[in-house]
């Protein structure tokens, strides 16, 4: 049987002081994660992460700095797996592909209400906190990104300064 992966987009965002924004999940206590959504069709991966952070964090001040186009696959669990099944959602897992950017305003844009709320919350935090307080299913995938980014943010903010 062939498992059906969505294709989403992932959005990773960095401020001047090289942390990364962070939204807590409505109602989950401590469930922290990037942003990130699914891509509609005719939309190329860019569009789709500037959509989804926008619609999830009301943030548009940024620089986009690089587009991973090769996704990386995760597998949800199965009580996800479940729920989804009674909504008529039958994938298995998603395809992320992420994407970077530099934020270049000002926290009072940020709203967690423009659209359907997603995050309670939000923070500024390390790869390392989002690394040990994702869910155990994509904490693969963010040490993937984690290895893959953190260079180009470094590098980035040292040419900034």
């Amino acid at each position: 049987m062939n498992k059906i992966y969505h294709p989403c987009a992932g959005i990773v965002v960095f401020n001047n002081d090289g942390l990364l924004f962070l939204g807590n999940r409505v109602g989950i206590e401590n469930s922290w994660q990037f942003p990130q959504g699914g891509i509609e069709k005719n939309e190329t991966i860019l569009e789709a992460a500037k959509r989804e952070l926008f619609e999830e964090t009301g943030i548009k001040s940024v620089i986009h700095i690089y587009t991973e186009d090769v996704p990386i696959r995760y597998e949800f669990n199965e009580k996800i797996k479940s729920n989804f099944r009674k909504k008529g959602i039958f994938n298995d897992g998603q395809e992320i592909y992420f994407s970077l950017f530099y934020f270049n305003g000002s926290d009072s844009e940020i709203n967690l209400k423009v659209f359907e709320q997603e995050f309670d919350k939000y923070k500024w935090d390390t790869f390392d906190f989002a690394i040990n307080n994702i869910i155990d299913f994509k904490k693969d995938v963010y040490l993937r990104i984690a290895k893959k980014f953190m260079p180009i943010i470094e590098q980035y903010l040292e040419a900034k300064s």
